[in-house]
Formats: C-alpha cells, sequence, structure tokens
C-alpha cells in the first residue's frame, strides 16, 4: 500500500509539473478542439468555454488527477480554473489528456464559475484519440466511432447535459479507468 502511494504521488507531482501551461499551450489546446470533429462546433453555440491543455492522472488502486486551466466567455479570457480528482477503486496507470468543458448558455456557466463546482456521477465526456472516438458515461452509456488523428477526429456528440458538454484528447500514457464524477474545479476571476 506504502508503494502504490508513493507510486501515486509521483505520478500527482509529475502531472502538476505539466500542468504549468503557457500562453501557446492554451492556443494550442483550443486549435485542437476547433479542428477535432463536433467539437468545434461548440465553439459557435456556446457562450464560453474552460479549457484544460494538461490534466495528469494516475493511480494504483488509490489514484487522482490535476490540471490548471482558463475560463472563456465569449472568446475572452475571463479567469483561471483547477480540477483536482481523488479516486479509490479499481484503476491502474497514468495519463496525460487535454479537456474542454463547453457552457451552453450563461446559468451553466455561473454554476462552473461560482466556486467549487464538482461533477456529477451521471457526467460523460467525448474522447477524441488518434484512431478512434468514444464517449465514456459514469451512468452506464458508451458509444464510439473511427477517425484519423486528434485535428481531424469524428466524435460522436453526447449533447450538452445540464449546460456542459465535455470533450477530452488523450495526450500519452494508459490507464484502466474512465469518469467524471468526482472531478472538483475551481475558479479565480481575473
Amino acid at each position: 500500500m506504502i508503494r502504490a502511494f508513493k507510486a501515486t504521488s509521483i505520478l500527482l507531482l509529475l502531472g502538476l509539473a505539466a500542468t504549468f501551461a503557457q500562453a501557446d499551450e492554451y492556443a494550442s489546446t483550443i486549435e485542437t478542439f476547433r479542428n477535432a470533429g463536433e467539437s468545434g462546433q461548440y465553439f459557435d453555440t456556446s457562450v464560453g468555454y474552460a479549457v484544460f491543455p494538461t490534466i495528469g492522472k494516475g493511480g494504483i488502486g488509490i489514484g487522482g488527477a490535476y490540471g490548471k486551466g482558463q475560463v472563456y466567455k465569449g472568446g475572452e479570457l475571463i479567469g483561471k480554473s483547477s480540477m483536482a480528482q481523488a479516486t479509490i477503486g479499481l484503476q491502474l496507470g497514468g495519463q496525460a489528456y487535454s479537456q474542454i468543458i463547453f457552457f451552453e448558455n450563461d446559468a451553466a456557466l455561473t454554476d462552473f464559475t461560482a466556486g467549487n463546482f464538482e461533477f456529477s456521477a451521471e457526467a460523460s465526456a467525448v474522447a477524441i484519440t488518434a484512431g478512434a472516438s468514444a464517449t465514456a458515461s459514469t451512468g452506464g452509456g458508451a458509444s464510439a466511432g473511427a477517425s484519423g488523428g486528434k485535428n481531424d477526429a469524428t466524435t460522436t456528440s453526447a449533447g450538452y447535459r445540464k449546460g456542459m458538454a465535455t470533450f477530452t484528447v488523450a495526450k500519452g500514457g494508459l490507464m484502466y479507468e474512465a469518469a467524471l464524477g468526482g472531478q472538483k474545479y475551481s475558479y479565480e476571476a481575473l
């Protein structure tokens, strides 16, 4: 158990170090989502979005994830956000991924920016990866489709749920576990 805790701590520290994204990483991540299939359409229909260039995730029985991001409304930067997740259960490995959360309306954006926001158990994300895309839901639903790569991926949209739509792009690593439930987000206005 001590070895698992040490391994998890090292993975989280590596993930933390990787999250110190520079401005060009944000622009590059946003461009990736703009060009990745259906996620690009959300830029035109949402009131805003939160983008996390790198979230580091790891665990062996006990795990966690962490990442820093920026929040935009109408294409303008309005604040900073961080995401943290602690997990216990069947999981193994480490992973880095990018994430974007689109806000369908002002009420959804207000919910996210009100303070400590947490995804509920029925939250889902569309995963955009080179070679395949999949929708994983903590509520049990799933779907998949083929694609050519992260910049021309075809995605099957889960649509907005409670005013939010989430997409992820894997950056590297391998981990057996996929869930948004339990992710906690903080927000700091600029």
